[in-house]
């Protein structure tokens, strides 16, 4: 793909003779076309959004009707891509959990020492895999702590309008 990709865009031939515009400029116009068409796709916002993301632009109408256009034949296809594309995280499974203590050791006789050790089984394409985890009862407690808060701020109006585009 290297240089064949510029091939017919430069100032000496092709769309970029004919317009008398360097590859840079046209490299440019397609790059922001493809951000426009797949954040918008990725989004999945309305045809009034789309208008009016696009009229800030200050383009022509006739050009602002051929990019609504454009992103309405093809923003089914641009999502099913991207939804091919993205990666594949794994997901939970079950959760087994031990609660050691150490009372004291040859050196310390009054040592407690409390930790928690966490088997996370997961599913990944067909496989399952497990992750051991250790950590101690206030770093836990920090951790659920901040979960917590993560989901409840699911819960906002906000973070629910980006779920539902991200869909």
């Amino acid at each position: 793909a290297g240089g064949a990709g510029r091939r017919g865009t430069g100032p000496g031939s092709g769309p970029g003779r004919k317009l008398n515009i360097g590859v840079d400029i046209i490299q440019h116009g397609v790059e922001g076309l493809v951000y426009l068409l797949t954040e918008s796709s990725k989004l999945m916002i309305s045809e009034v959004d789309f208008q009016d993301s696009i009229n800030v632009l200050g383009f022509s109408d006739e050009l602002n009707k051929s990019l609504l256009q454009l992103y309405l034949d093809n923003r089914k296809e641009i999502r099913s891509i991207l939804g091919e594309l993205a990666p594949r995280l794994p997901s939970y499974h079950s959760l087994e959990w031990r609660l050691d203590v150490q009372l004291a050791s040859r050196s310390l006789r009054q040592q407690i020492k409390p930790a928690v050790t966490m088997k996370l089984h997961l599913n990944q394409n067909e496989d399952q895999t497990a992750q051991v985890l250790q950590t101690d009862p206030a770093t836990l407690l920090h951790l659920i702590q901040q979960l917590e808060q993560a989901l409840g701020e699911m819960k906002m109006n906000h973070c629910r309008r980006i779920v539902r585009n991200m869909k």
